[in-house]
C-alpha cells in the first residue's frame, strides 16, 4: 500500500476524469470478484444487496463512513471480468463511478475512474485522498494486510489533489 497520492486528473469532452491505477499479482477473475461480490466488497468498502445485473440498482452500505450509511447505486454498465460502472446520487450530488480492469501475464491492472464535472473540482481536495483510501483497502483486504487508517490520507493528501483542479 501507498499513503502517496497517485490520481491523476484529465480532461475530457464532458468534465474531468479521476483517474488511479493499481496492480495486482493475481487472475482477473479475482481482481473482480473482490470488486463485485457483496461478501468481499465487505471488506473494504462495505456490501451490497439486490439483484445486480446492468440497469438495475442496487443498495451499498459504505462501511467505513461515519454511521455507515447505505446508498442506492445504479449499475450502468458491467461486462465481466473487465468493466463495471456504476451511478449515485447522495447529498454532495451525482457520482460516476468507472472500474476497467484488464490482465497479463499474471497482472491485473485496476484502472479506477470518477468522472467529474466541472462542479466537483472544488470537492477534489477531498474525493482524492478517500479513493485512495479505499483502494489501499481493496489490497488490504485481498492481501489480509492491517487495514490503513483514513487520517494517514487525508488532510496528508488534500492539498495534493486540490492542486490538480
Amino acid at each position: 500500500m501507498t499513503t502517496r497520492p497517485t490520481g491523476r486528473l484529465l480532461g475530457t469532452d464532458t468534465g474531468h476524469d479521476l483517474v488511479l491505477t493499481r496492480t495486482y499479482r493475481a487472475p482477473i477473475e479475482d481482481v473482480w470478484a473482490s470488486l463485485t461480490e457483496s461478501e468481499r466488497t465487505a471488506r473494504w468498502y462495505g456490501p451490497w444487496t439486490g439483484e445486480a445485473g446492468p440497469g438495475r440498482n442496487i443498495k451499498v452500505q459504505m462501511s467505513f463512513e461515519e454511521g455507515a450509511p447505505w446508498t442506492e447505486m445504479h449499475i450502468d454498465a458491467c461486462e465481466p471480468p473487465r468493466r463495471l460502472q456504476i451511478s449515485a446520487t447522495d447529498d454532495m450530488g451525482a457520482w460516476l463511478l468507472e472500474v476497467e480492469l484488464t490482465e497479463r501475464d499474471g497482472v491485473t491492472e485496476f484502472r479506477f475512474v470518477q468522472h467529474l464535472t466541472d462542479d466537483k473540482l472544488g470537492m477534489l481536495g477531498q474525493i482524492g485522498p478517500g479513493w485512495e483510501y479505499y483502494l489501499d483497502m481493496f489490497e488490504a483486504a485481498r492481501t489480509g494486510a492491517d487495514r490503513p487508517e483514513f487520517s494517514d490520507y487525508y488532510p496528508a493528501q488534500e492539498e495534493y489533489y486540490a492542486n490538480l483542479a
